[in-house]
């Protein structure tokens, strides 16, 4: 019986890649016949199916509880219970309406994203090729246990965690596990202990997929015993960052409920010295935090967040989660991944070197045939240069196993090895066809690559002679080499100095370098083991994981912005300082921190780890931990971090982040830990959502600055009232019409705000500000006193004058709402002109201040409103003298910011 004497814990613990092949199947218990089918059922028992777990999508009902979880929604319904306690129950039903109305615009704006981002995930189901009871089967890759014998292939996922037995030519990419952009060549020789994944060669991780060869190997750690599944643990016990604006509101909420605690304890005191009853003073101080709270807030908070879900949408950016709606323009850093986020993770060739000095660039960037092969003016290559570079391109495609070939117009579909198939990309671009190419040169034999000789070559028949081409490391190749490709072919002898002196260049640039080279073969050549003959070196080819086209465009946005980039990659070092040289990211090695290095500061003091980290710019060789070690220094520091990632090594740092982005194209790890997705894999549109996000985040400032500057002149109106002796000017139920309906229609117009312009040109703000800062300040007490100030007047006069307090209040009612009309366009913007803000940016707005005042003279003819809010109908000269009182709020407003605007800068505030 084949049991294995291990138990899941000292499976997931044993140093697999140290053990040698046969030790690995020795301590499995893995015959080569495979095990047997009870083995496996049993072995399924001890260490459960191959999958992680699941997160579980939150039911709509749970959806719907997550939108009464706000602070805000807290006070509501505190406000709500206690109008219900006293029998208030208009109030009461105003209150509870708004509450339920923001939780249905909230669920549908949630679950709509919640499927949107499920339907990015990949639905393939993996199966392995595997044998058991000696014979062959082919299994879904959750059946797999440890100690099964899995076949694999080229374009295979790797479905479980393996210990090669076997590799032919085995070489697999692991930039979703660790970040390397390039695939690793494997092999089945145990290596040391303590290396980092990325090192072990004798080990195949789930979630990687081979790229070219095939192997053999034994399943040593499934599930949530695999490498993945230790991520994927770390992710569900690491903290998630908070929303900036969910920080923001939980201080306004508490601010909020704070000055409503105190102006009602103020006005109790006032009123209660003044003889009034406490039953009464209990209601008035109901119908006072009824005027200070603002009840339409979250409905409107949900409208202007709902509307930039869908405008990011539009930009590419699907939003999981309502309130990380304006993250992306909170942020203050970006620690971007650069394998597929900043590059296109495809592997290209850049730079060709000849023999004698020349280099030529290629322009392109991927898996494609277009791009033009240019010399150092810039000019298209041509003449003896051009005739030497297709003699090596001719070479690299007859010593190639990839495919790479147009299917449509403009889409190009490629197979194999990434370096192959950006040979082939080479060759097109030179204006050749590499299916003509190897149809004129038939395979006589061929020594494939193998990741510990590091070169391939093909013997092949070229007329009525026999030739080899041979490509691979340069330190390989260059030892067959006599000569090297000169002004005559075969006359050149080889150079090694200056041969020398290109690759440090190249390879001190980020390049990965190959060498090419052909030589002609005399006399047969045997099927097995062929002997290379000497050789002419064609040339060096540089390549490099290129940079997306819009990539840097988009850095130089961030940075206008005030937004610093920073990439943290788990490639190599010179590879990330090439890619951050070009977006400017950083420019000397001294910037570069390796994984090594923040290895060695465990020991430091958590200041000196921030410092450390603060002075890094690129950030290389680093493990999925270390990644998050340097969020959370980010975060100690003081910084908003956005981080971006597409690979399992990228879920813990997204979900500590403050704002996690995860790419489309990217791991179902990733995806489910980030809070926004961006779904065309382009840091550009990372750019975009920080501009939407800022966006977003006005126009949440411009909903609060209306609602709280009305408010707050509601509850100055009362206490002014009372101070001088007068009546309340209105009822609780006429707050509530004012502050849900007439208002409330106009905030959630005010929401569908278009952006101002120069939203990209001014920094961020800072983390520790809240949503009022001293400008908003400034602005809320003025405008809220005018309209205080000139409506306690109109109260006074009409009262003096004879008017009955029922007829008069019905004015100020209609007073306020007018007031509201007007205040709206005010609140457009905080800095410019209500009158050079074109109203196309908001057609809606116009519409919804009619339907505002609509609704009110509606409000006077219908009989059961009429009752409700005690209101009759005005004649046309009261409303125009109203109208005209109304329009102060705008003339005083437009004064302040003309001063304000003309204020020597060093004097302003805000």
């Amino acid at each position: 019986m084949t049991t294995s004497p291990l138990s899941p814990d000292e499976s997931r613990t044993t140093a697999w890649h140290a053990l040698t092949a046969d030790e690995a199947a020795g301590q499995l218990a893995s015959p080569p016949e495979g095990l047997t089918d009870a083995e496996v059922a049993r072995r399924r028992e001890v260490f459960g199916a191959n999958a992680l777990p699941q997160r579980r999508p939150p039911t709509v009902f749970e959806v719907f509880l997550r939108q009464f979880t706000s602070p805000l929604i807290y006070v509501l319904l505190a406000a709500g219970i206690i109008s219900l306690l006293f029998a208030d129950f208009t109030d009461a039903v105003f209150i509870f309406i708004v509450i339920l109305i923001n939780a249905v615009i909230g669920t549908f704006q949630e679950v709509r994203a919640e499927r949107s981002a499920t339907a990015l995930q990949q639905m393939l189901r993996i199966y392995a090729r595997v044998r058991r009871d000696g014979r062959d089967a082919t299994v879904p890759a959750e059946d797999l246990v440890p100690g099964d014998r899995v076949s694999l292939e080229s374009g295979d996922r790797i479905p479980a965690d393996i210990r090669i037995l076997r590799a032919r030519a085995l070489t697999v990419d692991e930039s979703l596990l660790t970040g390397e952009s390039h695939a690793v060549g494997k092999n089945p020789d145990p290596v040391d202990a303590f290396l980092p994944p990325g090192d072990r060669l004798g080990m195949l991780y789930a979630g990687s997929t081979v790229m070219s060869g095939r192997s053999t190997g034994i399943v040593v750690g499934t599930g949530r015993h695999t490498e993945l599944g230790q991520i994927a643990e770390t992710v569900a016990a690491s903290e998630m960052g908070k929303p900036p604006l969910v920080l923001r509101m939980e201080d306004f909420s508490r601010k909020i409920s704070i000055a409503v605690l105190a102006a009602t304890g103020a006005l109790a005191i006032i009123v209660l010295g003044q003889g009034m009853p406490p039953v009464e003073v209990f209601f008035l101080a109901v119908a006072l935090a009824v005027s200070a709270i603002p009840e339409g807030l979250p409905i409107a908070l949900t409208v202007a967040l709902s509307v930039a879900t869908s405008r990011m949408a539009g930009r590419n950016v699907i939003v999981r989660f309502l309130a990380a709606v304006e993250s992306l323009g909170s942020c203050t850093l970006i620690a971007s991944d650069k394998t597929g986020t900043l590059t296109v993770n495809q592997q290209t060739a850049r730079v060709v070197a000849l023999p004698t000095g020349e280099e030529f660039s290629v322009t392109g960037v991927g898996y494609t045939g277009e791009g033009e092969v240019l010399d150092e003016s810039g000019a298209p290559v041509a003449g003896p240069d051009r005739h030497r570079l297709e003699r090596l391109a001719r070479a690299a495609t007859i010593c190639n196993e990839a495919g790479l070939e147009r299917v449509d117009e403009g889409d190009w579909a490629h197979r194999g090895d990434a370096i192959d198939v950006a040979f082939l990309a080479l060759t097109y671009k030179l204006g050749l066809d590499p299916g003509a190419i190897r149809a004129d040169a038939p395979t006589v034999a061929e020594i494939p690559f193998e990741s510990e000789q590091r070169y391939a070559a093909v013997w092949y028949r070229e007329e009525d002679a026999v030739r080899v081409a041979v490509k691979g490391a340069v330190e390989t190749v260059l030892p067959f080499c006599r000569t090297m490709a000169g002004e005559r072919e075969g006359e050149t002898p080889l150079d090694l100095d200056r041969v020398q002196e290109e690759l440090d260049g190249l390879t001190s640039r980020g390049y990965r370098v190959l060498a090419v080279a052909h030589g002609h073969v005399e006399g047969p050549v045997p099927a097995e083991n062929p002997e290379i003959p000497p050789l002419e070196l064609l040339g060096l080819v540089g390549f490099i994981d290129p940079i997306r086209p819009d990539v840097p465009d988009a850095v130089r946005r961030c940075r206008r912005a005030g937004v610093d980039v920073v990439m943290v990659t788990g490639d190599h070092p010179a590879t990330a300082l090439a890619i951050a040289r070009e977006l400017e990211i950083a420019d000397s090695p001294d910037e570069v921190i390796t994984g090594a290095e923040l290895g060695e500061s465990d020991l430091v003091t958590l200041p000196e780890f921030i410092d450390r980290v603060k002075r890094g710019r690129v950030f290389a060789r680093v493990t999925p931990l270390q990644k998050l070690r340097i969020v959370e220094a980010y975060r100690e520091s003081g910084a908003f971090v956005a981080v971006t990632g597409d690979g399992v090594n990228d879920a813990p740092a997204l979900r500590s982040a403050n704002i996690g982005v995860a790419m489309g194209s990217g791991t179902d790890v990733a995806k489910d830990t980030a809070s926004l997705i961006v779904t065309d894999d382009d840091f550009a549109s990372i750019v975009a959502g920080i501009e939407e996000g800022r966006y977003a985040y006005d126009n949440v400032r411009k909903v609060v600055y209306l609602l709280i500057s009305t408010g707050f002149a509601e509850v100055l109106l009362f206490m002014l009232a009372l101070i001088v002796g007068l009546p309340l000017p209105l009822l609780a139920v006429q707050l509530l019409w004012l502050n849900l309906v007439t208002n409330g229609i106009q905030d959630v117009t005010l929401a569908l705000e278009g952006g101002e312009p120069g939203v990209m040109d001014r920094p961020p703000r800072r983390p520790e500000e809240g949503i009022f800062n001293r400008l908003m300040i400034e602005e809320t007490l003025l405008s809220g006193t005018v309209i205080a100030l000139v409506a306690l007047g109109v109260w006074y006069w009409l009262l003096s004058n004879g008017w009955d307090e029922f007829a008069a209040r019905n004015l100020v009612v209609l007073l306020m709402v007018l007031f509201e009309n007007f205040h709206v366009f005010n609140c457009r913007s905080e800095y410019q002109s209500a009158f050079h803000i074109p109203i196309s940016r908001n057609y809606f707005l116009v519409a919804g201040v009619v339907a505002a005042q609509g609704v009110h003279i509606l409000a006077l003819y219908v009989p059961f409103l009429r009752d409700v809010l005690q209101v009759q109908p005005v004649s046309l000269v009261e409303w125009l003298s109203l109208l005209a009182l109304a329009s102060l709020v705008v003339v005083v407003m437009e004064v302040f910011k003309a001063v304000r605007k003309h204020r020597p800068q060093g004097h302003q505030t805000g």
